[in-house]
C-alpha cells in the first residue's frame, strides 16, 4: 500500500526491512552487530550500574541497569523502564538513549529491565520479570535514594504491553504502587482483530504479520483463543479501574495503533485519568529516525508528561 507518511521519514522508510520473526536468534545477532557499531553513550552527568536481582521465585536472576544523576544526592522518583522488541527482540543497551534521555530532563532514577525472551522463554516469563523488578525497587527504594511512592513504568512496543501488564499485576496483588503509567505504541491485544492490524500489513521495520508472529512466540498455541491471562494481553481486561494515571502513545500507520487508542477510551471509561497523543504520518519504527520534528516532539512530551506526573 501506498502510506502517507511524514516527510521527514519518507526516506528512513527504506531502511526499515523487517524484522525476521521466523529466525530469531539471526535476527538477534544482526541487531547485535548494528548495537556494537553504535558509538558508546555520552554518560556524562549520569551514574551508571549494572546488577542482577532476585526474579521470580525458582527463576533466574534479572539484569538491570540503574541510571541516577550525578549531581543529586537526595530523594528522586524512579522510572521502571520496559524495552521492546516483540517479546522476542531486545537487551538493555538498546534503550541507554532513551533512559539517559530521561534520567537528564526528568530528574529521576531509571532502572532498566533485561526481561527474558521469547521463544525460549513463553509468558509468563518476561511479564513476572517485570514485575519483580518493581517489587525489588520499591523495596530497595531507600539504598537506592527513591521514593517508593513516585514510581512510573515505561515502554515501548512489547515493553508498553508489559508496562500495562505490570501495572495490572501491582494492582491486583496488592503493590507496590506505581504513580504513573507510560504505554508507547503498546503491543496489547493478541486477537488481532482490529482495523489497523487488518490493514497495515506492510509498514517499515513493523508490521501485523510480525505483530501475528510476535504473539506466536510468546503465548504459543493460546495466542487469539479463549484462555490468554490479562497479565499476558491486557487489552483483554475487563476491569480497568483503580490503575494509576496513563499516558498512550499511538501513531496513524502503526498495526499496533488501534488497541493503543481502544486501551486509552477503556481507562477513560473506567475513570482512569489519561492522555492519548497519536501522531500523525509516522510508522511505528519512527522515533528510530532523531532528526525527525515528531521525534522531537515526542521526546520533549515524554519528558514534560513524566516531569508532571513525577514532579507534580
Amino acid at each position: 500500500m501506498t502510506y502517507r507518511y511524514d516527510a521527514d521519514l519518507v526516506e528512513a522508510a527504506a531502511l526499515f526491512d523487517a524484522f525476521d520473526l521466523t529466525d530469531p536468534e539471526a535476527t538477534r545477532a544482526r541487531l547485535r552487530e548494528f548495537s556494537a557499531a553504535r558509538p558508546a553513550p555520552d554518560t556524562t552527568g549520569v551514574e551508571v550500574t549494572d546488577l542482577e536481582i532476585p526474579g521470580p521465585p525458582d527463576n533466574p536472576l534479572v539484569p538491570v541497569r540503574i541510571y541516577r544523576p550525578a549531581d543529586s544526592d537526595g530523594i528522586l522518583p524512579a522510572v521502571l523502564n520496559l524495552h521492546g522488541g516483540g517479546f522476542v527482540f531486545g537487551v538493555i543497551p538498546n534503550d541507554d538513549p532513551t533512559c539517559l534521555d530521561i534520567v537528564r530532563r526528568v530528574d529521576a532514577v531509571v532502572v532498566s529491565v533485561g526481561y527474558r525472551l521469547a521463544p525460549e522463554h513463553p509468558y509468563p516469563a518476561a511479564a513476572e520479570d517485570c514485575y519483580a523488578a518493581l517489587a525489588w525497587l520499591a523495596a530497595h527504594a531507600d539504598d537506592l535514594g527513591v521514593d517508593a511512592g513516585r514510581i512510573a513504568v515505561h515502554g515501548t512496543s512489547a515493553g508498553g504491553g508489559l508496562s500495562a501488564a505490570v501495572a495490572l499485576m501491582a494492582r491486583d496483588r496488592g503493590g507496590p504502587a506505581l504513580a504513573f503509567q507510560y504505554l508507547e505504541l503498546p503491543e496489547l491485544d493478541d486477537r488481532q482483530d482490529s482495523l489497523s492490524m487488518r490493514r497495515l500489513t506492510d509498514t517499515p521495520g513493523w508490521n501485523a504479520p510480525n505483530a501475528r508472529t510476535s504473539w506466536r512466540h510468546y503465548l504459543g498455541e493460546r495466542a487469539g483463543g479463549d484462555d490468554v491471562p490479562v497479565y499476558a494481553a491486557p487489552a483483554r481486561a475487563k476491569d480497568l479501574s483503580g490503575l494509576p494515571p496513563a499516558y498512550v502513545v499511538a501513531v496513524e500507520f502503526d498495526p499496533c495503533r488501534d488497541e493503543a487508542v481502544a486501551y486509552a477510551q477503556n481507562l477513560y471509561a473506567a475513570e482512569v485519568p489519561v492522555e492519548l497523543h497519536v501522531f500523525p504520518g509516522a510508522y511505528h519504527l519512527a522515533f528510530l529516525v532523531p532528526t525527525a520534528e515528531v521525534t522531537r516532539r515526542r521526546t520533549e512530551e515524554r519528558a514534560a508528561v513524566l516531569r508532571r506526573a513525577l514532579h507534580g
